[in-house]
């Protein structure tokens, strides 16, 4: 048998032209994959060391050890043994907690119950800090062709002021609210977020309330085993002699939370592709989301300092006037007027 190989006067037999390098170095198939994936040589420290390697680098180390390859064929094998380019590839959400799907189920009960008797409920949480300058901000804007916007290489944290969006949400009425810090994002300030909330917007909209409740991550400077922030809460409770209602979210599920899909995600996009250059330029930005659904922001600036590292002595965490709920009790709780 012959084969036509496209030259009228050029026919070779079957099995004829140059050998499989697998075929003359039958080794070197086992070597590539101790190099891409060491833990065959029980050495899986070395993981992270090989497969940062490129064809190239493959091909030197297996030449060092005796191979004729090139960095080409090396792909070839790569690819024949199984292997590809992967990027990271998110998945795993560490250990789940037992009662996860039971504290979502009890704080949608708390939230149907609250809503039926006419007490407002908001989901709260501090949205990623955000440098203020001539700063590429992701995403793009319409912009004349050819002429797009020119922002600074470097942004360093400490060459700009920083700007801490604490975000309020109230899915009843679809209204958010944003107070930009300028601090530091701690129990002190989250609490004088919902403070401003409900002084302009929340006594309006529910004059007759007299339970607030808040839905909030387990962690930050709203994370349920933070005593200052059940501290600033007591004193929000006094001031308005209204009893404020907490659940948290299971740990490991803050994404899940409203205000992360309802309201912080529509403030990206409004504001995607436009660097915030000051500070009213970016509440003007979050200011102006909308959405199909009629959703409605306001924010405004917070220049208050909020220091961090403040201790909640033993004696003034007893004065809370906090009442645990049977389940969760550490998640799910009660804060009242203490005067």
């Amino acid at each position: 048998m012959t084969i036509y190989t496209g030259d009228p006067k050029s026919v070779r037999k079957e099995g004829g032209g140059r050998k499989k390098i697998v075929d003359t170095d039958p080794s070197i198939k086992e070597h590539l994959e101790q190099l891409v994936n060491p833990t065959t040589r029980g050495d899986p420290e070395r993981i992270l060391l090989w497969t940062t390697k490129s064809c190239r680098q493959f091909a030197d180390d297996l030449k060092k050890v005796g191979h004729k390859i090139s960095f080409r064929t090396v792909d070839s094998l790569l690819h024949e043994m199984g292997f590809s380019l992967q990027s990271n590839r998110k998945k795993h959400e560490g250990e789940t907690h037992p009662d996860r799907d039971a504290q979502f189920e009890y704080i949608n009960d708390q939230c149907k119950t609250h809503l039926k008797n006419g007490q407002p409920v908001i989901s709260v949480d501090c949205k990623k800090k955000e440098l203020i300058g001539n700063l590429k901000n992701n995403g793009k804007d319409w912009s004349p062709i050819g002429n797009p916007k020119d922002v600074n290489v470097y942004d360093f944290p400490t060459m700009y002021e920083k700007a801490i969006p604490y975000g309020v949400y109230d899915s009843n009425t679809n209204i958010g609210w944003v107070n930009v810090g300028i601090d530091h994002d701690t129990a002190q300030f989250s609490v004088e977020s919902i403070r401003r909330w409900w002084n302009l917007i929340g006594k309006e909209m529910y004059p007759f309330a007299t339970e607030l409740m808040i839905t909030s991550d387990c962690g930050g400077s709203n994370g349920y085993r933070s005593k200052l922030w059940k501290k600033e809460l007591q004193k929000f409770a006094n001031e308005e002699k209204i009893f404020i209602k907490v659940c948290h979210l299971p740990p490991g599920t803050s994404k899940w939370n409203k205000i992360e899909h309802r309201l912080f995600s529509f403030i990206s996009i409004n504001w995607k592709g436009k660097p915030l250059l000051t500070y009213e330029i970016m509440i003007e930005l979050i200011s102006s989301t909308k959405t199909d659904t009629g959703l409605f922001v306001l924010s405004m600036l917070d220049t208050n300092k909020y220091p961090t590292g403040i201790k909640v002595p033993l004696e003034e965490l007893e004065e809370i006037n906090l009442v645990r709920d049977q389940f969760h009790g550490e998640w799910n709780y009660c804060i009242g007027p203490s005067i």
